[in-house]
C-alpha cells in the first residue's frame, strides 16, 4: 500500500482565528480617559503575522501603528484613539477589522471584526446596568419563590 505523505498543513486563505482583546470598544463622551483605548493581537503561531487594521470611519479614529509585525508567542498592542467626539456620533456603531498575514506571504490569512460605540456617558451606563441587574435579580427571587412553594406536599 502508497505510504501516506504527511504534509504540512496548508494555511488556508482567511481561514487563520485571529486572537484580539477586547472584541469591542466602549468610548465614553464625558469621560477622557476612555477616549484612547488599546487592542491587543496575541499571535500564538510558531510563525511571525503580519497585521493591519482597517476601519469603517477612519476620520473618526486615529490608530497608531496600523500596520506591523508581531513576532511567533507574542503580543502586540495598538493604540486607537477616538478623534471626533460630538453628540451625533452617539451610538453609532463603527467598525475596525484586523487583518493578518504571515510575513513571507501576501494573502490575508484571518480576520477579526471589532465594534466600537461612542456613548454620551458612562454614569448613564452605569445606572441602565444596575436598573437591570435588579430587575433580573428581582426575577430570580420570584422565580425561586414559585419553585420553592411548588415543592412543598
Amino acid at each position: 500500500p502508497m505510504q501516506q505523505q504527511k504534509r504540512q498543513p496548508e494555511l488556508v486563505e482567511g481561514n487563520l482565528p485571529v486572537f484580539v482583546f477586547p472584541t469591542e470598544l466602549i468610548f465614553y463622551a464625558d469621560d477622557q480617559s476612555t477616549h484612547k483605548q488599546v487592542l491587543t493581537l496575541y499571535n500564538p503561531y510558531e510563525f511571525a503575522l503580519k497585521f493591519k487594521v482597517f476601519c469603517t470611519t477612519p476620520n473618526k479614529y486615529a490608530v497608531v501603528d496600523a500596520s506591523g509585525a508581531v513576532k511567533p508567542q507574542c503580543c502586540v498592542d495598538i493604540v486607537i484613539r477616538h478623534r471626533d467626539v460630538r453628540a451625533s456620533y452617539y451610538g453609532v456603531i463603527d467598525k475596525f477589522r484586523l487583518q493578518v498575514s504571515e510575513q513571507s506571504q501576501r494573502k490575508a490569512l484571518g480576520k477579526k471584526e471589532i465594534i466600537a460605540t461612542l456613548l454620551p456617558s458612562a454614569k448613564e451606563q452605569q445606572q441602565q446596568k444596575e436598573e437591570e441587574e435588579k430587575l433580573i435579580k428581582e426575577h430570580l427571587a420570584e422565580s425561586v419563590f414559585f419553585e420553592q412553594t411548588l415543592c412543598q406536599p
